[in-house]
């Protein structure tokens, strides 16, 4: 059965789940909704979306995606919450799942699913858009404490029609992880460039640039504005997380300052080992 689905933010995540759902025969209608007339445009030229409309589309449709920033989620919700019909079922894309959690919560929204897909590109926007983008990739869903049984159905229906596999989480213990595995490495990123642009000139260090360190800059080129929304909605666990690191950097400069070449050995053997761990594990959900 097809759905008919409002898009909220069709940017380079609502756009790429917009073109999923169509190739899989899983939406009728797709809406979209932005503040941006500019995207809603391209989305409307790339075939992302059938329509443009305002927010009270909302009421029309059976499936409401929220793929704005995580700083906006919560003022969406408490608006849609007004909108919406009784049976919409509403599901986001946010990488930070507590505060719109709770934010749901408070408004008795057992219709809303939170979602999280671990997935992205360095091009922003609906003209990078890419039907593929979910495809054989994990989506971490966060249940609230009661969910509405056949909205969480819907929900995992939908990210199933896009290829991706579900892994199941409390909203808690994902925002403690990703502050590890996304936003930590994120914020290390942009440090490093950072750093760089204090040695001078780019032109001078180019030259001594290898594929190590443009591959650990690639997400650095990630929107500013975007990664500040998302380390602000998870400061806690992102602060514990700069505390461990910079606790490890401290140990890693009193070897060196010691001239204590076993224990830097020690430590970056442990790190080779979680990496190639990383590499050879699947992470398991459903199909």
């Amino acid at each position: 059965m097809a759905h008919k689905i409002a898009v909220v933010g069709v940017g380079l995540m609502g756009g790429s789940l917009a073109a999923a759902l169509r190739a899989g025969g899983f939406a009728s209608e797709i809406v979209g909704i932005d503040t941006n007339p500019a995207s809603l445009t391209v989305a409307r030229h790339r075939g992302l979306i059938d329509r443009a409309a305002a927010l009270g589309a909302v009421a029309e449709v059976d499936i409401v995606v929220l793929a704005t920033p995580v700083g906006a989620l919560a003022a969406l919700l408490r608006d849609i919450a007004t909108l919406k019909a009784a049976r919409t079922v509403i599901t986001d894309m946010g990488s930070v799942k507590a505060p719109v959690a709770a934010a749901a919560e408070a408004l008795g929204l057992r219709t809303f699913i939170p979602a999280h897909p671990i997935a992205g590109a360095e091009h922003a926007g609906p003209e990078g858009a890419d039907a593929a983008l979910f495809q054989g990739r994990v989506v971490i869903l966060t249940p609230t404490a009661d969910p509405d049984p056949e909205a969480l159905a819907l929900v995992e229906s939908l990210w199933r029609s896009t290829g991706a596999r579900l892994v199941y989480s409390d909203a808690r213990r994902h925002d403690e992880l990703v502050a590890y595995t996304s936003h930590l490495p994120h914020m290390l990123a942009f440090a490093c460039a950072e750093l760089l642009d204090e040695q001078g000139q780019v032109p001078e260090w180019i030259p001594f640039a290898g594929s190590g360190l443009r591959d650990f800059l690639r997400i650095a080129g990630s929107d500013p504005v975007m990664w500040r929304d998302i380390c602000q909605a998870n400061r806690q666990a992102l602060a514990r997380a700069l505390q461990g690191y910079g606790r490890l950097l401290g140990i890693y400069g009193d070897a060196l300052a010691a001239g204590d070449d076993e224990k830097l050995r020690a430590h970056f053997t442990r790190a080779r080992q979680l990496r190639r761990q990383l590499n050879g594990e699947e992470i398991h959900g459903d199909n």
